[in-house]
């Protein structure tokens, strides 16, 4: 099983409880009969996008010079793309910031998010998933809390991320992690934390457990 794991997060984790959550996923996956490859949106060279990458797509066509940036945003794009397609199962480990995903996240899924790769349309205009076959698995922080009636709507990072990856892709999301309320409630930080990374680690089980019988 080739296992994609993309860390969404820069901060140490020391700090960052989506970082820690990472860090406690791989820590299970170590030494197991699987083959783990991790993205990191931050340390990859991962320009934004936009009219350059168009320009690069113009260029290519006419065998036109790419600029700097053009050429940056191809191979970027490639990588990404290159990074999901090859992986079985696709682990992202992400924070909820100021309601939704961090910047680089998305631009991740930008570059991934295409008709004839990700997602097609047949001859009625219906929306056809082409990633079926791949499962997906989110870690995710949040200090806040967005789970009550009240506050649910507010959250647009694991919503947004099941849209993409469920709905639009299609990948089936076989577990989700969401540690919340840590920030909101100090006095019971480090106990929503423990049973959160407890439960990181059930999830890294049952992906190795899952490898093993596949």
């Amino acid at each position: 099983m080739n296992i994609l794991v993309v860390k969404a997060n820069n901060r140490p984790a020391t700090e960052a409880i989506s970082s820690k959550m990472y860090e406690t996923f791989m820590a299970e996956l170590e030494g197991k009969d699987v083959n783990v490859t991790t993205y990191d949106v931050f340390e990859e060279d991962t320009p934004y996008f936009g009219q350059e990458l168009f320009n690069a797509f113009g260029k290519v066509q006419n065998s036109e010079e790419l600029t700097d940036v053009e050429s940056r945003l191809l191979a970027a794009k490639q990588k990404a793309m290159d990074a999901v397609s090859a992986a079985d199962v696709v682990v992202f480990a992400f924070p909820l910031w100021n309601l939704t995903i961090p910047a680089k996240l998305q631009t991740f899924i930008d570059y991934v998010y295409a008709a004839g790769f990700a997602f097609k349309y047949d001859a009625e205009g219906n929306l056809i998933s082409l990633m079926t076959d791949k499962k997906a698995i989110f870690l995710n922080a949040r200090g806040g809390i967005y789970s009550s009636p009240q506050t649910a709507p507010l959250e647009m990072s694991v919503t947004y991320m099941r849209n993409v990856f469920g709905g639009v892709f299609g990948m089936e999301i076989i577990d989700e992690v969401v540690i919340e309320g840590h920030n909101a409630m100090p006095d019971k930080a480090k106990e929503i934390v423990a049973d959160g990374m407890e439960e990181v680690k059930a999830s890294a089980k049952r992906l190795v457990d899952m490898a093993i019988h596949a």
